[in-house]
């Protein structure tokens, strides 16, 4: 039985919900030799809209955030300190940017270790997480207790903005 998560339920439901809806499903990465890494989700945040100061959207459509712009289901990749690249799940509908970035997953924590564990790269950018044969999601379940808090590093959007408590972690029981 496939247990892959449908681009359409990506576009069903918003970055906040989805947040906290990922947590305990499953990530997995094919690479080119073969291997298979499957790491469950354990922490997100959400990136919600043009008035959310956080997110990159905030800034109106450029070449970079353009794929925020469309529905959800696709991959929204971006390098920042020149080195590490941040993997976010574009959601909802089209027109309404919004993303969920993976912050956590059970064999590592922090997004840049993410993308270094999962070797991202700008060829990332616009995946069809419903299609992709090399980075996708399947439903699974993690036991534990869910925690809501501020999101990491975003100072710069103000008080509002950096103290929305978007951040969702997954404690396991």
């Amino acid at each position: 039985m496939d247990k892959r998560i449908l681009k359409s339920y990506f576009q069903k439901h918003d970055a906040v919900y989805l947040a906290q809806a990922l947590l305990g499903k499953t990530l997995v990465r094919k690479f080119a030799d073969g291997r298979e890494l499957r790491a469950q989700i354990t922490e997100t945040e959400a990136y919600f809209g043009t008035d959310d100061l956080a997110s990159h959207a905030s800034k109106g459509r450029t070449p970079r955030t353009e794929l925020m712009f469309g529905e959800g289901g696709f991959v929204y990749v971006y390098l920042i300190y020149g080195r590490y690249w941040l993997l976010n799940i574009v959601t909802g509908k089209a027109g309404q940017p919004e993303a969920v970035l993976i912050r956590g997953l059970s064999t590592v924590s922090g997004p840049g270790r993410i993308g270094n564990l999962l070797e991202l790269d700008k060829s990332f950018y616009g995946e069809d997480v419903g299609s992709s044969e090399r980075l996708w999601l399947e439903d699974s379940v993690l036991a534990g207790t869910i925690t809501a808090g501020p999101r990491i590093g975003v100072d710069y959007a103000g008080e509002v903005w950096k103290n929305m408590p978007w951040r969702f972690v997954m404690e396991p029981d």
